[in-house]
């Protein structure tokens, strides 16, 4: 009577556990180290021209110092800084008209955001009761994945070049 009254309690125990609905993709860490993202590096600190012309400080003003990843990602990669909503400059219109040649819905984030909520739904509709953590990403998304090995063999019977993949299999073990 015993056993069989533990193995009630830990039944009970496990499925109440794999009710626990923790999202999409859980990305907690699991250790007790450190936390390397919450540091944030910052610019080296950099001596004005006047020190009689710096401005007053504001608080909950950014610094020039401080980071501004936009910005700088931007400056990288050639680009010029300024509101990410103002107006398409006209030397890259053609661009924009080329990329929009078929058509564009100004609220494609919203609606593409709207239909994946749905199509995860539809799939896992009994995916929230399970008794080990699993990637509810990747569950839902496993018919759509490609095999690049797979791939890569109908490349190479198409008489495709495929020289970033594994060579074919020539007999030699490692």
């Amino acid at each position: 009577m015993r056993l069989i009254r533990g193995l009630m309690a830990l039944t009970v125990t496990l499925a109440l556990g794999a009710c626990a609905n923790t999202g999409l993709r859980d990305l907690r860490g699991t250790s007790d180290g450190p936390d390397e993202f919450i540091v944030t590096p910052s610019k080296p600190l950099q001596e004005p021209e006047s020190y009689s012309a710096l401005p007053s400080p504001t608080p909950g003003q950014a610094n020039l110092v401080d980071l501004r990843p936009l910005d700088e990602s931007v400056d990288k990669l050639g680009g010029r800084r300024g509101s990410p909503t103002a107006a398409i400059p006209a030397s890259d219109g053609a661009v924009v008209n080329h990329a929009s040649r078929f058509g564009r819905t100004a609220d494609i984030r919203a609606t593409l955001a709207a239909e994946d909520e749905a199509f995860r739904k539809r799939r896992g509709r009994l995916t929230q009761y399970r008794i080990v953590p699993v990637d509810r990403y990747n569950q839902a998304y496993k018919r759509q994945a490609i095999d690049a090995g797979k791939v890569a063999r109908a490349y190479r019977r198409a008489g495709v070049p495929t020289p970033s993949s594994p060579p074919i299999n020539t007999g030699f073990r490692n």
